[in-house]
């Protein structure tokens, strides 16, 4: 026996107003779809069937390298018609969990909740959930002994079943032996004409099976997407459920709505992150860390005492401990930095490693560079690092004393304790323990007259 994922994927979204498949719309930058692959990896699915339809290229190649199996459906007939074309993909003896490409938040404790239910004597287990307005779901049907008859779509439903506020997730688990004879029974005699996974709920109780149900914790782990607005919606709820995690686990946030985490943040104790910061893919922060306003951080590891500064956007970086950057900082891939190494206000660097103590403190490019330990970088210092075909390297010594408005045209090395005067173009090694500098003789040319604008 073994656990086999359906994921239903095949609709158009047509609310969406969207080139791009309903289920590759992006939540938290990830399409929806991913966050339901990744939640079924976690299960440990021996196979993820994707059943898939309208923009099935575009969902194979944005899904690609996920190891998934996918089924087509080319007609769209309902989830029940959906579901029958996994139906080569189980066998009798696989339980079949079903999920939606456009339902991203479930959570795994809930699925397993869910999967407990099912046996041999319980074939069938259903996930619903009490909603204060349950307009467009389908109604759960119970009995007089509160036992689970049927789900009646909402534009099949009398009355009285209109009245019911337990309504279906369209989530189920089913023996797969049991889910294909279902299959087989169903119809498409109602008002849409189409051939609703639902019908199989009374097709169980008709066999004398009992129905057993299980709630999530939360109604976020139920809500689908339908359109843009949805989408906002329930990134906005998404965002405010990961920063309330954040600061369960002692962080603090000024602001816990104006946070985006767009992939995975690990955090330490005492750390600090202002309003409006992004974060994406994996950062991880050690204790002590402070981030200012409106930075966003992007693949990083900043050691224990890092400081950045608002404005500032870090990329595929390494800090190492009491290292600050910014206000308005750019750190570009490659940027590694070690303890205390301060980058100020307007630096961007990239493949750039900066040793213990260094400072580049103003208005400065260091580019495809190493640098030893407490050099001094003056304001508005570039390495020229490209000719404009190849990259090439600038070898900074350790103490080294840069002046301002220097360019060091690479490749060069500069030797330890080596300083270099204000305003020069380096373009061949400087030796250490030496003051190196290249400057133009001043001159003042006496009785020199301004130009004057002539008159129209």
């Amino acid at each position: 026996m073994a656990l086999k994922v359906v994921i239903l994927a095949a609709g158009k979204g047509t609310r969406m107003r969207s080139n791009i498949p309903k289920v590759l719309q992006p939540l938290a930058q990830r399409p929806l779809l991913q966050h339901v692959v990744n939640t079924a990896k976690q299960l440990d699915a021996e196979t993820i069937i994707t059943v898939i339809g309208h923009g099935a290229d575009q969902v194979e190649q944005v899904m690609q390298g996920q190891n998934l199996v996918y089924a087509y459906q080319l007609e769209q007939k309902g989830t029940g018609h959906a579901v029958q074309q996994a139906i080569p993909f189980f066998g009798d003896e696989d339980t079949v969990l079903i999920l939606y490409g456009d339902v991203p938040l479930t959570a795994m404790s809930t699925l397993e909740d869910l999967l407990s239910l099912v046996d041999d004597q319980h074939p069938l287990a259903l996930l619903t959930i009490n909603l204060d307005n349950p307009q467009g779901y389908g109604r759960i049907v119970r009995n007089t002994h509160h036992a689970v008859q049927a789900i009646v779509e909402q534009k099949d439903a009398s009355v009285s079943q209109l009245q019911i506020t337990e309504v279906n997730t369209g989530m189920m688990a089913v023996k797969g032996a049991h889910l294909r004879q279902w299959l087989g029974q169903l119809s498409a005699n109602n008002a849409q004409g189409e051939y609703y996974l639902t019908d199989i709920i009374a097709a169980c109780v008709n066999d004398g099976f009992e129905v057993h149900t299980t709630q999530p914790q939360a109604e976020i782990e139920v809500l689908g997407v339908n359109n843009k607005q949805q989408l906002q919606d329930l990134e906005r709820q998404f965002q405010r459920q990961l920063a309330d995690n954040l600061m369960q686990q002692g962080v603090t946030l000024i602001d816990a709505n104006r946070i985006d985490i767009r992939g995975e943040l690990k955090a330490g104790m005492d750390v600090s992150i202002d309003v409006n910061c992004v974060f994406e893919g994996k950062v991880e922060l050690g204790d002590g860390v402070t981030i200012g306003a409106n930075c966003v951080i992007k693949n990083a590891k900043l050691a224990s005492g890092v400081i950045i500064y608002p404005f500032s956007h870090l990329e595929d970086v390494v800090m190492g401990e009491n290292a600050s950057a910014g206000p308005y900082a750019r750190l570009r891939p490659g940027t590694d930095l070690g303890a205390d190494v301060k980058i100020g206000n307007f630096v961007e660097t990239k493949n750039a490693k900066i040793a213990q103590g260094s400072k580049v403190s103003h208005l400065s490019y260091i580019g495809d560079t190493v640098m030893g330990q407490d050099c001094n970088i003056g304001a508005g210092t570039i390495t020229c690092n490209y000719d404009g075909v190849n990259k090439h390297l600038t070898q900074i010594g350790d103490r080294v004393f840069v002046g301002s408005d220097t360019q060091l045209v690479a490749p060069v090395v500069v030797g330890d304790d080596a300083t270099i005067g204000a305003g020069s173009t380096i373009t061949k090694a400087v030796p250490a323990a030496e003051l190196t500098l290249s400057r133009s003789k001043q001159l003042t040319i006496s009785g020199w007259q301004k130009p004057v604008k002539k008159a129209k």
